[in-house]
């Protein structure tokens, strides 16, 4: 009972939440199913009237299609027609093949190890953990549905989550299942991961031939009638998209024919579903039934048609260009506000892949356009956008910051956009994008090294946490949620827009992205390592160096390297060299170009200044002016914080925004005491210091289990804290840089500001242990003879500390009470920390990326 009226809690807030973003009627009606977390929750509940309203009025408002009538070109599917028809309309006026190629991911490798000092790069870190997920997966129980389905035997268990099976969703991980592994096979050429994503296109084909229509999917086809009837269903082309695009990557990354030859059987089953719907009603109510989400179905019947030739999925493909959103956007309003944000941006991504097929240029203005109005007035610091899955007023994005911003499936799918239009134009812009986008809204999805931790919502509210949203941290067999799916793919592919080329007698790569990496440059018969040094606080640079190597008849064919000069840098102070000789630098925002006859050991190297700066959020209101989010270079920092926004700066040598130095990772301890089978750490409990229990690695309470050994007599960098016994040290807690534990009236431990804070008050020796156990230390009052740091013979969760004075030596719960367990800190600065100096308080700046639990900013009022 209990569970149900929590149930009921939460999908009454969902409904009041999605309401309130007064969506418009190019999606669901009501426009809230439109909401993946919403649709989920209403059909789990037991609340049956609501069920009934909600569904009530679903698909009333029939589809706009009249900005849009007149651009598209409008075709009734009869067999007698030329099936050419179009395919000869497009040779007219296609353009010249002029777009950057991509290159293979079997051709770039994420690298490793750049030095002894940083052993891992993030990128390749991250690639590993979703490796690992990817073989976790069981083929048995991914198919287990789809074996159900097809009345075949289904050996093993099913998973849970958004695939479990009584979720009308089921079977759309399975498909991106399928794309992340053939990305990360190529990625990889992992055997064991081969053998997995070839045995479970063998389960699904199995199940296809048992059908017999050329229909496969985890759900019955009955789901088609309802959605072809205007009935509530849930997305069933959504899922279809995500199982053909799986089918098409098998076939692309790994060569897979068998999954070529299911995904047109598919098409084959779906276009004539489509075709009967058009002959028996209307192309109308064709469209009508597009307020359903589907994916990417145009991108995906596009890529089919590329393969193939085959005309026919030209045409389903244009069928579903949503005609009510391209028109809005082919008239370029700025009018997507209340719109489902990833219902629509994969219909942008398939209006790409037309312009590429076509040459139809209202297909690429379409898509600079809206690339233009979501980077200028719907998007976060981050490079994301959305707030509770929708897009809100243009420029109003203050009032949208909490918990439930930037959904991931949103910035996967507009990486895609930015890439294409990169492609295209070969503008900086568009990689400056993506890079920003693939570095706060993507690598930090996951939970550290942990194998399936996602999360659905990156949230950039006040005081928030990644872990603290409607779905938190996702697990590994139980969530499986839209941006699982997305997750598993983003990690497997990180490796597919570092580099382009463009053909031809002289060939020409693009370095869009300075990530650790190898290309083999097959065009050019050179390989190509970059290696970046990993970026820190202490030394404002990024450090890229390449290095050339000819492989087998390489030698002698010129060849032009063209590096972006981020739009973040200050050219007039980068430095670029090939093979010690300085180079040119043009203007940030540009390439430089460097043509040569390449030859093993030629090396380019480069150092791009990186500096702390602002951006305002993007809100026109007087009001939200000081709200500003703070950057390093790329890298977006959040301030570690519960609940402080405003700060007003306070300049220390003429900085408000200082690097912590490399030494003080070296500083930071844990303290921790033991009861039985528990162990309790010293905290910071509102700035009164108590013990509590030991909590897990990158949690707040781990951050308030971190204290910082300021050392009186200056000593700089140790191995291990126990160097530090017999120094004298202040303790400065993680997260309140410049605040120190000191004693309070009542001979408690408070946590003070240290401009205000009495020095000898807040001075301590460390020592070795009064219990005279090895390991452990005591904390010694330097100002008062016999004072000890004390907790109490019985630990208890919350109980203060107190400083306990002229006790007797031999008394045993005074020795065990005034000794602790000397340990590393359980949180660390990241090499990319800095502190913000405020009049109120300081603050702990780390990348967004690096962070689990913590609680943090992304913006904050700064007043100077």
């Amino acid at each position: 009972m209990k569970s149900c009226l929590i149930i009921t809690f939460a999908l009454l807030l969902l409904y009041i939440i999605s309401v309130l973003c007064l969506a418009k009627e190019c999606t669901n009606t009501p426009s809230q199913l439109s909401s993946h977390t919403f649709r989920n929750a209403l059909l789990q509940s037991k609340n049956e009237s609501l069920k009934t309203e909600m569904f009530s009025h679903y698909h009333l408002t029939p589809t706009d299609d009249t900005a849009w009538s007149s651009l598209l070109p409008r075709k009734m599917l009869r067999e007698e027609e030329d099936e050419y028809g179009w395919t000869m309309m497009y040779r007219k006026i296609k353009n010249s093949d002029s777009f950057l190629k991509e290159v293979s991911l079997h051709d770039v490798r994420l690298d490793p190890i750049f030095s002894f000092q940083h052993p891992n790069t993030f990128h390749w870190r991250a690639q590993q953990t979703n490796l690992e997920y990817l073989l976790m997966l069981d083929v048995d129980s991914l198919a287990w549905s789809f074996r159900k389905a097809a009345g075949l035997d289904a050996p093993g268990s099913y998973y849970g989550g958004w695939e479990r099976p009584d979720s009308e969703l089921r079977g759309h991980f399975v498909g991106h299942y399928l794309s992340a592994t053939a990305y990360m096979w190529a990625s990889t050429h992992n055997n064991t991961l081969k053998e997995k994503m070839s045995a479970l296109v063998s389960a699904l084909s199995a199940c296809q031939q048992k059908l017999g229509t050329g229909y496969l999917s985890a759900f019955p086809s009955s789901f088609f009638d309802r959605f072809e009837a205007i009935t509530p269903v849930w997305a069933p082309y959504y899922t279809i998209h995500k199982i053909l695009a799986g089918l098409v990557d098998q076939y692309k990354l790994a060569g897979n024919t068998q999954a070529l030859k299911m995904a047109t059987w598919m098409g084959d089953y779906f276009y004539g579903r489509v075709r009967n719907v058009i002959k028996t009603y209307s192309v109308e109510r064709h469209w009508q039934s597009l307020n359903e989400e589907t994916g990417g179905m145009n991108d995906v019947l596009y890529q089919i048609y590329n393969i193939t030739g085959d005309s026919k999925y030209l045409l389903l493909a244009h069928l579903f260009d949503k005609p009510c959103f391209l028109g809005v956007l082919a008239v370029q309003a700025d009018d997507i506000s209340g719109f489902h944000s990833n219902t629509h941006i994969p219909i942008v991504v398939g209006s790409q892949l037309r312009y590429e097929i076509t040459g139809d240029p209202l297909h690429k203005e379409i898509s600079m356009f809206f690339m233009d109005i979501v980077n200028a007035s719907h998007s976060y610091a981050t490079g994301g956008t959305s707030v509770n899955e929708f897009w809100q007023d243009p420029k109003r994005m203050a009032t949208t910051l909490q918990t439930e911003n930037e959904e991931s499936c949103t910035t996967y799918n507009m990486l895609k956009v930015s890439r294409n239009l990169f492609r295209w134009t070969k503008e900086v812009s568009y990689a400056d994008y993506y890079e920003r986008a693939l570095t706060n809204g993507v690598l930090g999805i996951q939970r550290g090294t942990e194998p399936g931790l996602m999360i659905y919502m990156l949230p950039l509210g006040k005081g928030v946490s990644k872990a603290v949203t409607y779905h938190g941290w996702g697990t590994p067999y139980d969530s499986f949620w839209c941006c699982y799916g997305t997750g598993i793919e983003s990690f497997s592919k990180l490796g597919d827009s570092i580099y382009f080329q463009q053909d031809g007698e002289s060939p020409a790569l693009y370095v869009t992205q300075y990530i650790s990496s190898s290309l083999d440059w097959k065009s050019a018969g050179l390989t190509l390592s970059q290696k970046v040094k990993h970026v820190v606080s202490w030394d404002p640079y990024m450090h890229v160096t390449f290095t050339f190597s000819s492989s087998k008849g390489g030698m002698g064919k010129e060849t032009t390297l063209n590096l972006r000069i981020p739009i973040w840098t200050n050219s007039e102070r980068a430095k670029v060299s090939f093979n010690g000789q300085p180079v040119k630098v043009p203007a940030s925002g540009n390439f430089l170009s460097i043509k040569q006859n390449w030859k093993s050991g030629d090396q380019v190297t480069m150092e791009l200044p990186l500096s702390i700066r602002t951006e305002a959020i993007k809100d026109d209101r007087p009001e939200y002016s000081s709200l500003q989010a703070i950057l390093y270079g790329p890298y977006l920092l959040a301030g570690l914080t519960s609940r402080d926004w405003s700060i007003t700066t306070q300049p220390k040598d003429g900085k408000w925004i200082s690097s912590i130095p490399e030494t003080h990772n070296t500083h930071l301890v844990t303290l921790s005491q033991q009861s039985g089978n528990l162990s309790y750490v010293l905290s910071n409990n509102n700035q009164t210091i108590t013990m509590e229990v030991s909590p897990a690695p990158g949690t707040q309470a781990a951050v308030a289990a971190t204290f910082r050994l300021v050392t009186a007599d200056s000593k700089g960098k140790v191995s291990i804290p126990e160097e530090l016994i017999g120094s004298v040290v202040m303790i400065e807690p993680f997260d309140f840089p410049g605040m120190l534990v000191t004693q309070a009236t009542d001979s408690s431990l408070a946590v003070q500001d240290s401009s205000s804070t009495d020095q000898e008050a807040s001075s301590f020796r460390l020592v070795t242990g009064v219990d005279g156990n090895p390991g452990s230390v005591s904390l010694r009052l330097e100002s008062k003879k016999g004072c000890f740091v004390y907790s109490d013979q019985t630990l208890k969760a919350g109980m203060k500390l107190t400083l306990r004075c002229d006790s007797d030596a031999s008394d045993d719960k005074f020795k065990q009470g005034a000794s602790f367990r000397l340990r590393k800190g359980m949180s660390q600065y990241n090499p990319m920390s800095f502190v913000m100096s405020g009049t109120q308080r300081n603050f702990v700046l780390s990348p967004l990326f690096s962070l689990r639990d913590e609680t943090y900013n992304v913006y904050f009022s700064v007043q100077t």
